[in-house]
């Protein structure tokens, strides 16, 4: 995921601002591994493989 995203994302569930956290960046400054977290409805959602997941919960574990 580029971190530029973060200018147009926002949270699926309630339209807040996003809060990144990364774990691993790859060789071109891409996100390969975080989060991405909702204070204002106290939701996280995962980025794996630089692909953040912003599916609601509920639809989120049902894909797991």
């Amino acid at each position: 995921m580029k971190k530029e995203l973060m200018d147009i994302l926002a949270c699926p569930m309630c339209k807040g601002d996003l809060d990144l956290s990364i774990e691993e960046e790859d060789e071109k400054g891409e996100i390969v591994v975080g989060s991405l977290y909702c204070g204002k409805c106290d939701q996280r959602y995962p980025i794996d493989d630089g692909i953040p997941n912003l599916l609601p919960p509920e639809l989120r574990q049902s894909s797991d």
